[in-house]
């Protein structure tokens, strides 16, 4: 059987993502202070992303009962590549932006690495519009240390993108 590493990763970071965002999609904690239009307009865009990202990506149960199958442990140990890489970053300066990182994590896989921009199942992810998300959170934030706070979530994201991508 021929798997397809670059859509094992991209399975294996869309699911990270997903239990990113469930993870804190239902958080009140407001570290900074930001505009109530910020706020919607995130709380907006991460909606989006996680309705395409479970079109796209078994329930977590799925992994969990195949995880004997081939394809479904290299996916287990991308995203646990993930996950010690970005534990590991974050571990000097616990505080973090979950969802600029997560759209750092997307824009720099599908956007900068060019992953998957002819799988039909991904496109959604490479048609995205993270350059409006970067000009919101970075490029018109008043606010700098929300703004040195997203701009080290995109370094993360990068390094850790480029990691996975380097992975055998």
């Amino acid at each position: 059987m021929v798997i397809n590493i670059s859509s094992v990763k991209t399975e294996a970071l869309l699911l990270f993502c997903r239990d990113m965002i469930a993870s804190y999609e239902n958080s009140n904690e407001d570290i900074f202070s930001t505009s109530s239009e910020l706020k919607l307009f995130i709380k907006e865009h991460i909606h989006d992303l996680k309705k395409a990202i479970n079109v796209v990506v078994q329930p977590s149960e799925y992994y969990i009962r195949n995880i004997k199958v081939n394809r479904i442990k290299y996916i287990v140990n991308n995203y646990n590549d993930i996950n010690k890489s970005i534990s590991t970053h974050l571990s000097a300066n616990p505080s973090f932006n979950p969802s600029m990182l997560c759209f750092a994590l997307l824009a720099t896989w599908f956007k900068e690495l060019e992953h998957e921009t002819t799988s039909k199942e991904f496109i959604y992810f490479g048609l995205y519009p993270y350059g409006e998300i970067y000009d919101k959170l970075i490029i018109q934030v008043t606010n700098q240390e929300y703004k040195s706070l997203n701009v080290k979530m995109i370094q993360i994201a990068e390094d850790v993108m480029l990691q996975l991508n380097r992975t055998r």
